[in-house]
């Protein structure tokens, strides 16, 4: 494994239009919104859910902080994840988008669902979404995914979105996978 450095890359801002708000078969991916918040909770709130993220479950007051540094992402590097609304419902079940944490060693694109959603097809609907908006207004972005290397649902989900392994690194603690997605 090679340690992950934080270096500047040329896409750490981008000016340009990221549409706010996508379509694809059964979601509306879409900016946050003050009341999303309780619907995320559901997967912050479970442990199954933040195993290898948080490492824990988080409590009300986190998971709203969670929402707003997703939110705030976009402010700061002009793009950022988006609220997955299911369009027959209206409900919120997670979110997906692109995510650059200044210690990630890429722009990536990230997802999350509550439990009860897991296994329906409507990660991979919004990952798809997510690249063919990337392959139109960021042709130039290199995305990748950044899983934790023991978390098999996701790796196996970058797998089917068309992602490729790229290589295995040393983060916080413990070996995570880079999987680069298409261009």
């Amino acid at each position: 494994m090679t340690p992950t450095t934080i270096s500047p890359q040329p896409h750490d801002r981008i000016d340009m239009s990221i549409p706010r708000q996508l379509h694809s078969q059964r979601l509306v991916l879409r900016e946050f919104r003050h009341e999303d918040w309780p619907f995320l909770h559901a997967h912050y709130r479970d442990g199954a859910c933040t195993r290898f993220t948080f490492r824990r479950a988080l409590s009300e007051g986190e998971s709203w902080r969670a929402m707003a540094s997703m939110a705030g992402h976009w402010a700061l590097r002009g793009y950022g994840p988006y609220a997955l609304e299911v369009r027959s419902t209206g409900q919120v079940i997670g979110a997906a988008g692109l995510w650059y944490p200044n210690d990630w060693p890429a722009p990536e694109i990230k997802w999350l669902l509550a439990r009860e959603f897991w296994g329906q097809g409507y990660a991979s609907e919004a990952v798809r979404a997510i690249q063919q908006m990337a392959r139109a207004s960021l042709p130039e972005l290199q995305l990748i995914s950044f899983i934790n290397a023991e978390n098999q649902p996701s790796i196996r989900l970058a797998l089917a979105v068309g992602a490729s392994f790229e290589q295995e690194v040393a983060f916080r603690g413990s070996p995570w996978h880079i999987y680069r997605h298409p261009r």
